[in-house]
């Protein structure tokens, strides 16, 4: 595994942070949004489980030893860790300080090293041109206005040539009820990422409705998109 930095360079993107209603506000919206995932890590064992996404694994020989990522909203860290297993230095982000614990203790169980931060992604300063990977997975938890600068951020946050891996549900998945936002507007369809990711040099985008089975909270039938593109 190639040695990560002690500190991972940090330069504010070029775009402007969003002005929130009043700083008030927005502490309530995180100490919310802080509380309700602190409760589900608190669960015992992993509620995604321990293994990759499928999307994510799929994409394996994309990947190359050495190359810096970010794992956005990693969560307890099963994405996180196997991108470190297949020798990238990472960075994995959460919210959740939970998670990023347990993620920290998956990663020791797996003997492999993982980089976190607890980071409310909404107010990031997200790095310029630092990643070769950016990993985004069912990362669904932002209004319309809050995700396209998050998606800008991803952008933001790859080098020239970098590769971009985003898996998420499309509105169909309503129906289904197997995992996901109940808010349509959080939900992706092709227009979206197609008009989102539109800017970078190729991207592939694939629909499609497949079986999951990620822990106990992502398992039955689901409407899924994948992207896959590269800045």
């Amino acid at each position: 595994m190639v040695g990560i930095p002690d500190r991972w360079p940090i330069w504010p993107c070029a775009w402007p942070l969003r002005q929130s209603r009043s700083g008030q506000i927005r502490n309530e919206e995180i100490k919310s949004e802080l509380a309700r995932w602190e409760a589900r890590f608190a669960e015992p064992g992993y509620l995604f489980g321990t293994g990759p996404n499928a999307f994510l694994k799929s994409k394996a020989h994309l990947l190359k030893p050495g190359q810096k990522a970010l794992s956005i909203a990693d969560g307890e860290g099963r994405n996180g860790v196997f991108l470190a297993e297949c020798g990238l230095d990472v960075l994995a982000v959460d919210l959740s300080p939970t998670a990023i614990a347990k993620s920290r203790a998956l990663a020791s169980e797996r003997r492999v090293t993982l980089r976190t931060e607890v980071v409310d992604l909404e107010s990031w300063q997200w790095p310029v041109a630092a990643f070769d990977v950016v990993v985004a997975i069912f990362i669904q938890f932002s209004e319309p206005p809050a995700r396209q600068r998050m998606f800008e951020g991803m952008k933001c946050a790859l080098k020239p040539g970098g590769l971009l891996l985003l898996e998420g549900y499309r509105p169909e998945q309503l129906k289904y009820k197997t995992g996901g936002p109940s808010d349509v507007r959080r939900l992706y369809t092709r227009a979206l990422l197609e008009e989102s990711f539109g800017d970078l040099s190729s991207i592939e985008i694939v629909e499609h409705d497949s079986k999951i089975s990620e822990g106990s909270r992502h398992v039955g039938m689901a409407a899924l998109i994948d992207l896959v593109g590269r800045k």
